[in-house]
């Protein structure tokens, strides 16, 4: 009897280990544990939708607000990340707007530092596969973006993807991620070209004033392109009924967090996780 006891604990503690996933990231992974920061318009980010999709596995948000990949490969060696069965890397959108070089692939082969976007990956990278030489790494591209006006502080905006940054194209980096899976063989979660939301449906409307008249319009994209805010003046755009695929023309929305989520559950069924 002690013995199929002993047989049947071990038999448990098997049972009840789960994979380990550590998600390293901006803002959008670091609100899944703060949607008060998101003026509680989303009840949950992608990790915790993954986890009730996926029980076997338990995550641990590396999420970093307002932060570049250049800025996380700066920090790496402090950021405290442990071992883990599988990382996730979900950078970009900050380093497009900052303005941080892209680079070429050449400068991710040739670990050349962190100068580039793509030398800030080759860090991350690097640093991800000394903690665990046998980790599963899943690449996640930068989502489209609309015109974002921060919650918190309308002074905090930025325009959208639809045209240059310093003269590089939000879509550029989004293929820099891609190049670098093809390159590492890597799993790509391209949220840019494969997730469906785009700058049509990142809002339903944007709340403009007419400068003529002084009254509130509501206008789609793109025919909000170019019409003035005023950040002291004017109301928040983005009204709770102009929510989409975002609450605020960049960070996710739930309808948004559940579509990156199902593509990531894809993938880890696919790397038997």
């Amino acid at each position: 009897m002690l013995l199929i006891i002993s047989v049947s604990l071990i038999m448990g503690a098997f049972t009840d280990t789960k994979e380990k996933w550590i998600a390293l990231g901006d803002s959008i992974t670091y609100l899944n544990e703060h949607p008060d920061e998101a003026g509680n318009r989303i009840t949950k980010g992608y990790m915790t939708r993954v986890a009730e999709k996926l029980p076997q596995i338990n995550y641990v948000n590396k999420g970093y607000n307002g932060w570049t990949a250049s800025m996380v490969a700066g920090e790496i060696d402090k950021l405290e990340i442990e071992s883990s069965d599988v990382y996730t890397v979900f950078l970009g959108t900050n380093d497009w707007w900052s303005g941080v070089p892209l680079g070429t692939l050449n400068d991710y082969i040739e670990n050349k530092g962190n100068r580039t976007f793509y030398g800030s990956y080759r860090i991350i990278i690097n640093k991800l596969f000394s903690l665990n030489k046998k980790a599963k790494i899943v690449l996640i591209t930068p989502m489209q973006r609309g015109d974002f006006v921060y919650i918190a502080d309308y002074k905090n905006n930025a325009f959208g993807s639809y045209k240059l940054k310093n003269g590089q194209s939000l879509a550029a980096f989004a293929e820099a991620v891609e190049v670098i899976g093809r390159y590492e063989k890597l799993e790509v979660v391209d949220l840019y070209n494969y997730s469906g939301i785009t700058l049509t449906n990142m809002v339903k409307f944007k709340r403009v004033k007419d400068e003529a008249t002084g009254r509130y319009l509501n206008l789609t994209y793109p025919d909000y392109v170019g019409k003035s805010f005023n950040p002291v003046k004017d109301e928040y755009p983005y009204p709770k009924e102009a929510i989409a695929m975002t609450y605020d023309g960049l960070h996710p929305s739930d309808q948004g967090y559940e579509i990156i989520a199902a593509m990531l559950v894809d993938i880890f069924k696919k790397l038997d996780l």
